[in-house]
């Protein structure tokens, strides 16, 4: 008797727990880590990864026409670093070296991991750079998307609605933009270090079309 296949969303959600374990158990291994931050985005970055969003190939992980992947909230790598892991990007046992010294796996993405595209961590870069890439494929005729994870303490950044006007100019309909709408940042909540709601209508004003998902806003 062959088993049943379980429906997508229930492997999806058993994926994100396990996801969740594993990084907290890196962040407790390397007592270093932002936590909070890596927690509320794991569902997010499981369903990209798993749920057959993403065109990436974990055997050939610069596949010139793999979907590029920036994570401009650089800060919180844990689970991106756990998924890259489970996926064979690289050894799961590598996950053990997170933040200790001599290791590729600091505390921020780094493009020496296979399945990494840029570094970053400096906050409201991640979508700039996102429109530099998606114009160029653009521009060499290439199918492939970019996907940019923010925070929504990032939106305060005048540089991601620079980045948020060019890609409307450009019509950069290969560009993703996703908003990991937590409600926190490193100093307090959102609303009261520097409010930015209503997210949704800021973005569509600036020629996005725009998603409301489970508390993250999605554009496109």
């Amino acid at each position: 008797m062959v088993d049943a296949v379980p429906p997508k969303g229930d492997f999806l959600r058993r994926k994100a727990s396990q996801i969740r374990m594993d990084l907290l158990q890196m962040i407790y291994h390397a007592k270093a880590g932002h936590t909070g931050s890596s927690l509320s985005d794991t569902d997010i970055l499981t369903a990209l990864y798993y749920g057959g969003v993403l065109r990436v190939q974990a055997n050939n992980p610069k596949w010139p026409l793999r979907d590029r992947f920036i994570r401009s909230k650089g800060h919180a790598v844990e689970a991106f670093y756990c998924i890259l892991a489970d996926l064979g990007f690289f050894p799961k046992c590598e996950l053990e070296t997170y933040s200790q010294y001599g290791s590729r796996l600091i505390g921020h993405p780094n493009n020496k991991v296979p399945g990494v595209d840029m570094n970053t961590g400096a906050l409201g870069h991640g979508l700039s750079v996102g429109v530099g890439i998606a114009l160029s494929a653009k521009l060499d005729a290439n199918a492939f998307r970019v996907f940019v994870l923010m925070g929504d303490g990032e939106q305060a950044e005048g540089s991601v609605w620079e980045a948020a006007m060019a890609a409307a100019h450009y019509r950069l309909d290969n560009l993703i933009g996703i908003i990991d709408w937590n409600g926190l940042q490193i100093s307090g909540r959102t609303d009261e270090v520097m409010r930015t709601d209503p997210l949704d209508g800021k973005w569509r004003s600036f020629g996005w079309h725009v998603e409301l998902a489970m508390g993250t806003t999605s554009m496109k």
